[in-house]
């Protein structure tokens, strides 16, 4: 239902901008929204990546620069039979993670250097399983359209409104409501799009790490982190905020219509019900996940055949 759901936003985002084109310029006005839009996501397609990354100083590291995290990353992708990413850090202390990419083939992975002191190894390997389950789903390209058509169709609003033909430009009471319905029902859509597909990251991240919890308790330490940690540069672009595991703008926010990301405690819940159609759950005899470490993949005592380990920093 998630992709059908998808699907069906991205018809009516596209629907959208068309509409504001035949809007602004009649028949001539909706090939330009046309063109416009293909050229848009055909810049996007190929450069997604590189510009996320950049906007978010990301520095690419190796099995030499960071060996666990690195490590990790490239185990879970071998368990979700994809290729392995390229890996990220970001400097950063709000604890948070993002995926990025056009496919599989050429995807990247970044975490927060922050995210690296808050979680314990088994939690993190819960999120960076969520975001393999993101590039393995296309999610990464799917956001980067919407994201893309949603700031197109502002744009074409205020071309239209401004150095549209006069004799097509329609009046100015129209012209104000395009002005300010237009791109609020385009992020609408966006943000739509963006909560169907965490849920789906989630449900599969649960089955890639091998333990949902582990990945529910990373969510609420991430949320709490990001409301005692705020972003500047995740300030200065907002329009990457759909991009993170948490939103890190406002740190989660309502399960509603104006949220890019579901509720956390939605998710949560969500994972927890998944823990225990799976036969897991949390030792009541200790907190957090630690207690069932010996549920997951990677042998008896925790992640990699290893003890459960403590909060990093490691490299």
């Amino acid at each position: 239902m998630n992709y059908v759901r998808t699907g069906m936003l991205m018809a009516g985002l596209t629907a959208l901008f068309l509409a504001v084109g035949y809007l602004l310029g009649g028949s001539s006005g909706m090939l330009i929204a046309l063109i416009f839009a293909a050229g848009t996501n055909l810049f996007s397609y190929w450069n997604s990546d590189r510009l996320a990354l950049a906007a978010h100083n990301a520095q690419e590291v190796d099995e030499r620069s960071a060996p666990e995290l690195y490590g990790m990353v490239r185990e879970l992708a071998a368990r979700a039979n994809m290729p392995m990413p390229r890996v990220y850090l970001i400097h950063e202390d709000q604890p948070n993670a993002f995926a990025t990419g056009r496919n599989p083939e050429n995807a990247a992975v970044a975490a927060t250097t922050g995210i690296l002191r808050t979680l314990t190894y088994e939690e993190l390997s819960g999120v960076m399983a969520h975001e393999l389950a993101h590039i393995k789903n296309h999610d990464t390209l799917t956001m980067t359209i919407t994201a893309t058509f949603a700031g197109a169709i502002s744009s074409l609003v205020t071309f239209g409104m401004f150095f549209g033909s006069r004799d097509n430009r329609p009046n100015l009471i129209v012209q104000l409501l395009l002005s300010i319905l237009a791109p609020m029902a385009a992020a609408l859509i966006q943000m739509a799009i963006s909560r169907s597909r965490e849920y789906e990251a989630d449900r599969l991240g649960g089955r890639i790490c091998g333990n949902p919890v582990w990945l529910a308790d990373a969510l609420a330490k991430i949320a709490a982190g990001v409301q005692h940690n705020p972003s500047e540069t995740a300030e200065a672009h907002p329009a990457t905020a759909h991009l993170f595991i948490i939103n890190p703008l406002t740190g989660g926010g309502m399960d509603n219509l104006f949220s890019t990301h579901p509720d956390t405690g939605n998710r949560i819940a969500a994972l927890m019900e998944q823990a225990r159609a799976m036969g897991l759950g949390r030792s009541p005899a200790t907190p957090g996940f630690t207690g069932q470490a010996t549920s997951g993949p990677w042998g008896s005592t925790g992640f990699g055949g290893e003890p459960p380990r403590q909060p990093g920093p490691w490299g």
